[in-house]
């Protein structure tokens, strides 16, 4: 098995052991290729592994034993699910013999993961280990990406079988046929002939390693972008034609520019509730033209529209074929307008999250960084003030929105970069609480991540939610009693410090910044406050709620 993780490109694998999966543990003592890492809990072992694919484009690995272990993976291994990200599990079990007689720490992993993994195995047969194995990882990274578990008892471990290397399969996508093309055409047709099209990218961008050629069909056509919250990165943030992040809490401009579009071209999105807003609405007086990998995906959501299923790089070159009409300069003024009626004033002396990110944003542009979220207030201010440059340098969970994420994901990524890139990790004060123990292992490994906590004693987002639809009914969302995130990371052996001013933080910043062989921890002491923009519940995508 460890010969054959090698042989599948496995460098690093994230775990935690016992009984049913010490085996495999014994035998990568001896594996001086493939690196293993301790993590504190099963759960930070999928996410740092989900990570690490995330930073990589890679098959993420992590192992854990039979039942706890086994099933404290599932929280993980649905947030790669979600978010289309090739993750192998494998689980160690009890031996055949005791199969279903209840044995200790036997639980049946594969129905529990079967609604969030494409597909699980448990071998029974040791002839079907290393084939399994390897179906595993071409599946997990075959297609629309996602993760895939095998399940192996623990007598299987010490079986002989006879191993024979194989190479691994690249996939190369198949040629369209007549019909593709004519379709690719038709969209290339409706493309040119639209007065206000607009394209958005999304995660399946990056997962296709299509970036380069999303951005030059966009350039061709002069085509503004908006990215989803998957899909930061796949156009740089710098670009001139590049409006923002949108949907529920996205950028004024961008959703402006959604809601006033002729054509809407969707590149590797799922047109999720998040995105959309109300769906009715959203939908309104445009048409659509869907990109995806995933022929489930057209139509599932927005019905009616030119669906292109298939290689995404295929399909943005066959509608490259075509020749513009028009600059687009009447809407490009109306864009224009918009962007400068909303540009945000960072011109204030309170230290919030998003003059924070915004100086993050300066101080790191051009410079090899990527950037790791939690979930909550904080991850929106990051997704509008950030703006990463480069597919594969933003981590967040965005389908499950999988609190915790945030750390154990930085954690994998950094693993993968090494000394040529440095992740900055953003987290709330609530989030950090589920996963913090994995300072520990990024203090053992001395990785040279940065934290920036968001310290405002609350559940912002629960908060802000209980604001708008509740009547300001605060219950089980306020954090008062006070935690020392200083002292917690400093207990890790991580220099750590604590700010309540921009000046405060500035020179954390900097500090930080310029230590680049050991972890970093900065904890901003900010006032509640509250997102904005937010679209109302119900309403159009550039219809935005009032906060007083």
């Amino acid at each position: 098995m460890a010969a054959c993780l090698k042989e599948q490109g496995a460098e690093v694998v994230f775990g935690y052991p016992g009984g049913m999966i010490l085996p495999l543990y014994d035998a990568l003592y001896d594996e001086q290729d493939i690196k293993e890492v301790l993590v504190t809990h099963e759960q930070n072992a999928a996410h740092a592994a989900d990570g690490y694919a995330r930073a990589s484009g890679k098959v993420g690995v992590c192992i854990a034993t039979s039942g706890p272990g086994a099933t404290n993976l599932v929280t993980g291994l649905a947030t790669a699910f979600m978010d289309s990200i090739p993750v192998v599990a494998i689980t160690g079990q009890v031996d055949t013999s005791l199969l279903g007689r209840d044995a200790f720490q036997e639980t049946d992993i594969l129905d529990i993961t079967m609604p969030i993994t494409k597909s699980n195995y448990k071998v029974k047969d040791i002839k079907k280990l290393i084939p399994t194995l390897r179906d595993a990882f071409q599946l997990a990274k075959k297609g629309r990406p996602g993760p895939v578990l095998v399940d192996i008892p623990r007598d299987l471990f010490f079986a002989e079988v006879d191993y024979e290397p194989q190479a691994v399969e690249e996939h190369a996508p198949g040629k369209p046929d007549a019909d593709f093309r004519i379709c690719a055409a038709e969209a290339a047709e409706e493309i040119v002939n639209a007065k206000r099209p607009l394209a958005i990218v999304g995660g399946g961008v990056v997962s296709a390693g299509a970036a380069k050629e999303a951005v030059a069909l966009i350039e061709k056509y002069h085509l503004p972008v908006v990215s989803t919250l998957m899909g930061l990165g796949a156009v740089p943030g710098t670009h001139p034609q590049y409006l923002g992040f949108a949907g529920m809490h996205g950028e004024k401009a961008a959703n402006h520019a959604i809601a006033a579009a002729d054509l809407v071209i969707a590149i590797g999105s799922r047109f999720g509730d998040r995105q959309t807003g109300n769906l009715k609405k959203y939908t309104q007086d445009k048409k659509f033209i869907h990109i995806d990998i995933d022929p489930a995906e057209i139509d599932k959501n927005v019905a009616g529209s030119l669906g292109l299923a298939g290689d995404m790089k295929t399909i943005l070159g066959l509608l490259m074929r075509h020749e513009p009409q028009s600059e687009l300069r009447e809407w490009w003024q109306q864009i224009e307008g918009w962007r400068q009626t909303y540009e945000y004033d960072y011109q204030h002396s309170r230290l919030t999250v998003p003059w924070a990110m915004h100086l993050v944003a300066k101080s790191t542009q051009g410079k090899p960084y990527a950037f790791a979220t939690d979930v909550g207030q904080h991850q929106m201010w990051a997704a509008l003030h950030l703006r990463p440059e480069a597919p594969r340098t933003w981590l967040t969970s965005g389908g499950l929105g999988t609190m915790g994420f945030g750390l154990p994901a930085a954690m994998g990524a950094q693993l993968y970069y090494g000394k040529e890139r440095r992740v900055i990790h953003v987290a709330g004060d609530g989030g950090i609480k589920m996963t913090g123990n994995e300072f520990y292992t990024i203090a053992r490994l001395n990785l040279p991540i940065i934290s920036i906590i968001a310290n405002n004693s609350s559940l912002g987002m629960i908060r802000q939610l209980q604001k708008v639809m509740y009547n300001e009914r605060y219950i089980a969302c306020e954090l008062d009693y006070p935690m020392d995130f200083e002292k917690y990371a400093g207990s890790f052996g991580i220099k750590a410090e604590t700010v309540d001013t921009q000046e405060g933080f500035a020179v954390a910043l900097q500090d930080a910044l310029q230590d680049t062989e050991h972890p970093r921890v900065i904890v901003m002491n900010i006032w509640r406050s509250f997102v904005e923009p937010m679209i109302k519940g119900g309403a159009r995508i550039n219809e935005f709620v009032e906060f007083k």
